[in-house]
């Protein structure tokens, strides 16, 4: 039998899965096909609407080798392993002649512990062990949340957080959950043969795709020991999202409560010599971090560094000393040694770590209105180690909606360690870049609109000029707009000015679950959205509901962002435009996201204002829109005016 062609492939699974097939779509499945063939890597924009999931699916699927796929959403995860692999593997196995397996694996905290459920979580405070079903009061909503996940506990057959609807508090979650550094191990564990988080893992190692997220591959990445099992090709979707994914996971914290923590949970186990050593080095930290003001520390002060040697020579001898100690009273013991030895160690680790200082690591201190001070370290770059560990055994296939900033995907591939495309050279990656486009008619479908005559925005103050502005937008569009600003104090202002000024309902992220503001502004087309991040890039609200993006102002990173500010400050040393590398990349892929919340269909219409005259007046304004969706492009207010009542109308008319 001849092997299947890979449109043939392509149509039987996007007829499975209902959709329409896209020329973007065919280009991108024949770049990806072409990559793994090739062991090659591959770069791929494909805009909303283009259907990149099937995109990269088929052509991995067909190849036959074992593929992992990170996404960064939860949204995502679940349409992979929930409708879009069940359908195209049941499309592509009579093509085939052969049926792929599939998997879901994530971090270890993400999955019920039956240790923890059936024998308890080890109590900080007093001696051993406590039953936190007992503990907490029935009628509590965390005695509720726990008498829920025990019953849940019978019936789910993976035990994965996700899986549970509703979903319950962290802090419910926390008792019933550990850590990799707190697991027993399965052969240690008298619920080891029945362990969800093992199980998954034994799926994972026979599957011929695995789908997880950036953190764990970034886990995978940075830790050395292998998390993920063995696979030929790795597709990162969502890919503008894995840089700070990966700094997030190469960040190290320190705070006062997480030593004390250590201290309580050592003291039991160890010779008081060691535990008053490791409880006097907690202390003089504390006393420290008291004292100390958020920012960069370009060296380690003195006292700090003091604080931090006393810490960590502590807690290697606590670590040592764990190992012999028996103490009769403590039951369980394994688990209460195992939890004491991860917290313990997670102290010694970035006490070490800053101690050292790498010239490759940031430092600073900050501070948190609930939790206090703590000090923090976070890699410079983590360019040199995705080169090195993202790239070098595998092919690698990375795609967005946002890839190509301010015209090409250098900027990207970049901050991937990725030298500019093209580049020869010996432990040079090759890779390609492609933009298989979108398949919205962006210039016809919507409106970019910088409101070009207003104030520069300041750094404090009220901007009375570009409230008065987004009035007079939201009135003209008739609600149906979504807000997007640049820090959740914006974001109040603006909700509270337009909630006195006018009747259309205003939603403000932060006084509802997220899940449930987007519901309710989907469902009610005069309803208005208001917040900051997350919503930049989490709305996916096709139709009338959204056909007013508005951003208060470019989203540069805060000036005293300490990691942002060091990093811009390393390429400005290294000769280049630390503004334009760091700054500005990061105000355009947080824009082309914020622009696209806008067209999610092709019947969708729409403005996208920016009230932020440097959009068009700056040096850099000219990059900015590089990088977002081709829209008609226009400063005139009173023709953004005209199109949101004309958008109104005709909407309002097909109701």
């Amino acid at each position: 039998m001849t092997k299947p062609s890979l449109p043939e492939l392509l149509h039987a699974a996007v007829t499975a899965v209902g959709g329409t097939e896209r020329p973007g779509q065919v280009s991108m499945a024949e770049a990806v096909a072409e990559a793994v063939d090739d062991n090659a890597h591959l770069l791929v924009q494909a805009g909303t609407g283009t259907g990149k999931s099937l995109g990269y699916l088929v052509p991995a699927l067909a190849h036959g080798e074992r593929v992992v796929v990170a996404t960064a959403t939860l949204a995502l995860q679940r349409q992979l392993v929930e409708r879009d692999l069940p359908r195209t593997v049941d499309a592509l196995h009579p093509l085939l002649r052969r049926r792929p397996q599939f998997a879901m694996l994530k971090g270890r905290s993400n999955y019920l512990c039956l240790h923890r459920l059936h024998e308890g979580a080890p109590q900080d405070e007093e001696e051993g062990l406590f039953d936190q079903f007992e503990a907490a009061a029935p009628s509590s909503k965390l005695g509720q949340d726990l008498l829920r996940l025990r019953d849940w506990s019978d019936e789910t057959e993976t035990g994965d957080r996700d899986d549970l609807t509703p979903g319950v508090s962290d802090r419910a979650w926390a008792q019933i959950s550990v850590s990799s550094r707190e697991c027993l191990g399965a052969s240690k564990c008298a619920y080891g043969a029945e362990c969800f988080a093992e199980a998954a893992r034994e799926r994972a190692k026979l599957a011929d795709v695995v789908v997880t997220n950036h953190a764990l591959l970034a886990i995978d990445a940075i830790e050395g020991a292998p998390v993920l099992p063995q696979h030929e090709v790795l597709i990162v979707d969502e890919a503008h999202e894995l840089v700070s994914r990966v700094t997030g996971a190469a960040t190290g914290e320190l705070t006062p409560g997480q030593v004390n923590r250590a201290v309580r949970r050592a003291a039991k186990l160890v010779n008081e010599k060691a535990a008053d050593a490791l409880l006097t080095a907690s202390e003089g930290f504390e006393r420290v971090l008291e004292l100390a003001l958020p920012g960069r520390l370009e060296e380690v002060p003195e006292d700090l560094g003091y604080a931090l040697m006393a810490l960590r020579d502590a807690a290697r001898t606590v670590i040592s000393a764990l190992g012999g100690t028996r103490d009769k009273s403590v039951q369980d013991e394994d688990a209460v040694r195992k939890q004491a030895m991860a917290s313990v160690e997670s102290v010694h680790s970035v006490a070490e770590r800053i101690t050292q200082g790498s010239e490759y690591d940031v430092v600073w201190y900050e501070r948190h209105d609930r939790f206090g001070a703590s000090v923090r370290v976070a890699p410079l770059s983590v360019s040199g180690l995705l080169r090195e560990k993202l790239f070098a055994e595998r092919s690698v296939v990375l795609t967005s909606a946002t890839l190509k900033l301010g015209g090409d995907f250098n900027g990207v591939g970049a901050s991937l360690g990725l030298a500019p495309e093209g580049t020869a050279g010996e432990d040079v990656p090759q890779w390609k870049g492609l933009d298989v486009g979108s398949p919205f008619d962006y210039p016809k479908q919507g409106i970019l609109y910088v409101a070009r005559h207003l104030a520069l925005p300041g750094r404090e103050g009220s901007r009375t000029d570009m409230l008065d502005e987004l009035a007079e937008l939201v009135e003209a569009a008739g609600g149906r707009t979504l807000g997007l600003f640049s820090s959740m104090r914006a974001a109040q202002a603006a909700a509270e000015e337009l909630r006195g000024r006018q009747d259309k309902p205003i939603l403000l992220q932060g006084e509802e679950t997220l899940g449930e503001l987007i519901k309710n502004f989907a469902a009610d087309p005069e309803t208005c959205l208001f917040g900051t991040l997350s919503l930049w890039q989490g709305v996916d609200v096709p139709g009338p509901s959204c056909q007013l993006v508005v951003m208060d102002r470019i989203p540069f990173p805060r000036p005293d962002d300490p990691l942002m500010s060091a990093r811009q400050k390393a390429v400005e040393e290294a000769g280049g435009n630390g503004f334009m590398a760091v700054a500005a990349t990061h105000a355009a892929l947080l824009m082309a996201q914020g622009a696209g919340r806008l067209v999610r269909a092709t019947g969708d219409k729409g403005v996208v204002a920016v009230l932020d005259p440097r959009l068009a007046n700056a040096r850099y304004g000219s990059y900015l829109r590089a990088s977002l969706p081709d829209f008609w492009y226009t400063t005139d207010r009173n023709q953004a005016r005209r199109s949101l009542a004309a958008i109104d109308a005709a909407a309002k008319a097909a109701q």
